[in-house]
């Protein structure tokens, strides 16, 4: 990694990338056939829609990770908080310091804006990372568990 990690926040002409990106990291975990979102799509709620923003790492130059991430609120602080969706570091760039320097990264931003947190859900079965969320004084949310209604079930609870 330079002695500097440099970052950089996407624009529209990285759609193509973004896209890659995601489906690389829907492939780590296993999750490939999964991925629906399409350029069209990424490009609508990311720029036109701005419902989410992604801030690449750079090596020499070259986006070697990237995070994306979005607003939440809390209702208990009274303010917003950073809610990191994705967190991804290609593998030839693991090792090197990025996905610590990309947390940072969201960290200055979520202090910049004035939010209260920066949280993020983490797969079980992936010990790596949860090594690596815990030696950065991360803590586990042990109390609470997960809900999702998604395609025909939302359909039919909004019926």
């Amino acid at each position: 990694m330079e002695d500097k990690p440099r970052f950089r926040a996407a624009v529209r002409a990285d759609v193509p990338l973004i896209l890659t990106f995601i489906r690389e990291l829907a492939d780590y975990e296993g999750m490939l056939d999964e991925v629906v979102a399409d350029e069209a799509t990424l490009e609508e709620w990311l720029f036109d829609r701005r419902a989410a923003e992604v801030v690449f790492a750079l090596e020499e130059g070259r986006e070697v990770g990237f995070a994306l991430f979005f607003h939440n609120f809390s209702t208990f602080l009274g303010r917003s908080g950073v809610y990191l969706e994705d967190l991804y570091v290609r593998p030839e760039h693991r090792g090197k310091g990025y996905g610590k320097a990309l947390l940072k990264r969201l960290a200055r931003i979520a202090l910049e804006r004035g939010c209260g947190r920066l949280e993020w859900w983490c797969l079980d079965w992936n010990r790596p990372s949860i090594d690596f969320y815990l030696s950065m004084g991360a803590e586990p949310m042990s109390d609470w568990t997960v809900y999702r209604v998604a395609g025909e079930a939302l359909a039919e609870l909004a019926r």
